[in-house]
């Protein structure tokens, strides 16, 4: 007959079952999300090789990423791997140079400062409050590794496009630096849905904003009066109407995106009789695609968490602080009818299939590299696992703390650049706001 004192050992496992299963209803409720654990970490003890894997960078979120695409995004182009892994060996502390082509009102400033100014490096950009410029430097060298509006300044001309840096910016590097080593030029740009693009140049316009320093160098020349004539009489365009905007044929907002990414050399620049109007847009919007397509990187304005992110995982770099996604524009604000959309979607019709394919081409990167990531972390774990099975077998002792912080899903070796775990702030504010007005 059992007596008390073994009563008493039984029952106390008991009580604290039910103690833990009360105390697991209060604190996570039936169908509470609050509460998530995964198979492999029930009944484990608690261990750095137990805890999950995470970026270095806390404040990326699966949700803050996905929201805005669905899981599983069918292209309707036929993209190759090879088009969908963007990854550059970019060397900060060789030859490398990032050229970054900014196309009008695509959210070009603020990607801009982001470079100079948000980006964790071992030699960070030297802003000082009131200069235009910052000085990009590698680290040990007096050379620039950034080619942009903010760091060079418009070397090559206002708001220069593909055909002038192409051919402009080995010439201008040679000439800042006196040793002319061979670089490798990484160009990146920004995108825009063509009708949020077109009104807020519309509205950049009609405050006075003219652009008409621009050089427009293609084959060695700019265009003449005859070939680009202006949309405006005196110094500028200030006051314009939609209607008005949209009907100058010789307006450059018009298909703004497409001009600015494809090689006008090949339709005779800016002179329009060099062949039909058909054939030249055709070829346009070819060359603006394969470009845009070879190029080492693009954001898009709609996405900037998943800009941020492509742009992370395409060059090793990590960014100090979360981008921002703001919504509430000048072109958001203009309440349009919808003929009159139709006809800004006419005017740009190259750019609106050129959106097409960047949107589809670039939440087709994302998502590859969201999966190989995932598919890393799982292989990841898997080793975790693997290793302390083996190490209990043995009876070793517990390993130290790993050194160094993860990069970018585990895969590639992060430079001094991007620091070790838990480095990383998780702030979500807008990053205009920390910036000085130039």
């Amino acid at each position: 007959m059992m007596d008390d004192r073994s009563s008493k050992l039984i029952l106390v496992p008991i009580l604290a079952v039910l103690f833990v299963m009360i105390g697991y209803q209060y604190i996570c409720p039936a169908g509470s999300n609050s509460c998530h654990f995964k198979a492999e970490e029930k009944l484990r003890g608690v261990s750095l090789l137990s805890i999950p894997y995470q970026d270095s960078d806390d404040f990326y979120r699966d949700q803050d990423l996905e929201d805005d695409s669905p899981p599983k995004l069918l292209s309707k182009f036929n993209f190759t791997e090879r088009d969908l892994d963007r990854h550059v060996e970019f060397n900060i502390k060789g030859d490398d140079v990032i050229v970054f082509l900014h196309i009008q009102k695509t959210g070009g400033t603020t990607f801009g400062r982001h470079l100079v100014r948000n980006i964790r490096l071992e030699q960070p950009c030297d802003c000082k409050p009131g200069q235009k410029k910052c000085t990009c430097h590698r680290p040990g060298k007096e050379e620039s590794w950034l080619f942009s509006r903010f760091s060079t300044g418009w070397s090559c001309g206002l708001h220069a496009d593909w055909t002038e840096l192409t051919n402009c910016v080995p010439v201008i590097m040679d000439k800042k630096e006196a040793q002319r080593n061979k670089r490798n030029f990484y160009y990146i740009t920004m995108l825009r849905d063509p009708v949020s693009r077109y009104l807020s140049e519309w509205k950049h316009v009609q405050r006075g904003a003219t652009w008409k320093t621009a050089l427009h160098m293609c084959d060695g020349r700019s265009p003449t009066q005859d070939e680009l004539p202006n949309c405006y009489i005196g110094d500028d365009w200030s006051g314009v109407t939609l209607t008005e905007f949209m009907n100058c044929p010789s307006n450059l907002a018009n298909n703004r995106q497409v001009r600015m990414l494809a090689d006008l050399s090949l339709v005779g620049c800016y002179n329009l009789s060099s062949m039909n109007e058909s054939q030249r847009n055709h070829i346009l919007l070819s060359s603006a695609m394969s470009n845009l397509k070879n190029m080492a990187f693009y954001g898009l304005t709609e996405f900037q968490r998943k800009t941020q992110y492509m742009f992370e995982r395409t060059f090793s770099l990590r960014f100090i602080a979360a981008f921002t996604q703001i919504n509430s524009t000048r072109a958001a604000n203009v309440d349009l009818s919808e003929p009159v959309r139709r006809r800004i979607e006419e005017l740009n019709y190259l750019d609106v299939q050129l959106y097409e394919y960047a949107k589809d081409l670039f939440l087709q990167r994302f998502q590859f590299t969201r999966q190989r990531e995932h598919q890393e972390v799982r292989l990841k774990r898997r080793e975790e696992r693997r290793w302390l099975r083996e190490q209990k077998e043995q009876g070793r002792p517990w390993p130290p703390k790993h050194k160094g912080g993860g990069n970018a899903g585990g895969r590639r070796g992060g430079g001094s650049e991007i620091g070790t775990e838990g480095e990383f702030p998780t702030t979500t504010e807008d990053y205009t706001s920390q910036v000085a007005r130039w």
